[in-house]
């Protein structure tokens, strides 16, 4: 009955839930084999490795390639599938520094390598090192340019991981700087292959810093929204520089006695990851390839979403904040065009500015930055695309809720796999 309360609360949810699973995803999420369904690059791609690498053997480079007005999908395969060889060797706590380190700097080198694999590793994804091979083999198949940008930003993100093995981040300036190495350089690579495959202006590649605010701002949603999971499993990546003004320790910030003042550090961590939403907005309205702009429009309207629901809420701390699958499949089939993108922002961003304390020791920097993404949201009145729903709709929807809860429940399970990706 949770459910049903939930979805009759939101009827928009069961419109879009619906129009998503009879087929509605193919128009927005594109089809980038053997890729699809396991992941956006919010954070390098860090889950599906094996699924990824099966569906390489069985497709094959030759028939599986871009074509005129979609993404170049097997060249974006093998970039996810040598980033997420790469980090799981960084993640795999097994390997000795004195091994893990050199094997990050030297890591795009084995793109060169044939026989390159390593068979030592513990971790969940050690497949793809495992089956190196299949992959360094497709990844030479490539042209050039794609093999240039792919070993290029995997050696820039071996070294950038090696160096923050022993170091924590200690000032928002290392914050930006780790981020960078672990999804910025994402973003830019990204984004070179957009432009080499001659879909985008070369604008799109060559302005690094879009590029990267891109993979910035899903990472520092990643890390804000993943204070408690971290924590759990030993990690931390909240600024010192910001985290020290609450508490003692970062850990402290989880205990109920501290919760006001982890609260507010929470909100000024948000502050901070809210200024990369100016650039998301402007590199998106460059991009004029429809299949490139869903793909990297919809994980930055789920960080916003996930953003709004983090902000002053004390459940961080004590639990999983997510957002609905209703609310992620909406909001995957309404960014399919900037003017929505800049709707769905404005929106996000005024229920952030409707939850400001008055107390919060960052609420005029909060008010300051909604400001300035308020003045590039606003034009041409784009707010009624967010809410086109009809009465008729939603009262079918209403009905359909009321007496079809449990066949409903099996669609909402069923269409996780697809949103999987764009929420996390």
């Amino acid at each position: 009955m949770e459910l049903l309360r939930k979805w009759l609360g939101h009827p928009e949810d069961i419109y879009n839930l619906l129009r998503f699973k009879m087929g509605g995803y193919r128009a927005v999420m594109p089809r980038i084999d053997p890729v699809s369904g396991t992941g956006y690059g919010d954070d390098g791609a860090r889950r599906g490795g094996g699924d990824a690498l099966r569906c390489l053997r069985r497709s094959g480079g030759a028939r599986c390639p871009g074509g005129a007005g979609v993404l170049p999908r097997h060249a974006v395969c093998i970039f996810y599938l040598v980033l997420r060889a790469l980090d799981t060797i960084e993640d795999d706590m097994t390997i000795s520094l004195d091994v893990k380190v050199p094997m990050l700097h030297e890591f795009h080198s084995y793109l060169y390598e044939p026989e390159w694999k390593y068979t030592e590793s513990k971790e969940r994804d050690r497949q793809v090192l495992e089956d190196f091979p299949t992959i360094s083999m497709e990844f030479r198949n490539l042209s050039k340019v794609y093999q240039d940008v792919i070993s290029d930003i995997c050696h820039k993100m071996g070294v950038g991981m090696a160096e923050f093995l022993e170091k924590k981040v200690d000032s928002q300036h290392e914050w930006d700087k780790y981020c960078h190495y672990v999804a910025g350089l994402v973003g830019i690579g990204l984004s070179r292959l957009f432009s080499a495959s001659e879909l985008e202006d070369p604008i799109v590649g060559q302005d690094t810093e879009l590029a990267n605010s891109m993979g910035l701002f899903l990472q520092k949603t990643n890390i804000i929204r993943d204070y408690l999971e971290d924590q759990q499993e030993g990690r931390e990546f909240w600024p010192r520089e910001v985290w020290s003004r609450y508490a003692k320790k970062l850990s402290d910030l989880a205990k109920p006695e501290n919760i006001d003042m982890a609260v507010q550090c929470l909100n000024e961590l948000i502050t901070n990851a809210l200024h990369h939403v100016p650039d998301v907005l402007t590199y998106l309205s460059r991009l004029k390839n429809q299949s490139v702009f869903n793909f990297c429009a919809i994980p930055q309207v789920m960080a916003i979403a996930t953003l709004a629901a983090c902000y002053n809420n004390k459940q961080v701390f004590r639990g999983v904040v997510k957002i609905r699958k209703g609310q992620a499949v909406t909001l995957m089939m309404d960014a399919t065009n900037i003017q929505a993108v800049k709707a769905i922002m404005y929106q996000y961003v005024e229920e952030i500015y409707q939850k400001i304390p008055s107390t919060d020791p960052s609420s005029n920097k909060t008010q300051q930055v909604i400001t300035s993404i308020r003045a590039m949201s606003l034009p041409g009145g784009p707010m009624a695309s967010r809410h086109h729903y009809s009465p008729i709709y939603l009262s079918c929807a209403m009905l359909l809720a009321a007496l079809s809860w449990q066949y409903l429940s099996t669609i909402y399970k069923a269409t996780e796999e697809y949103v999987q990706a764009g929420e996390n």
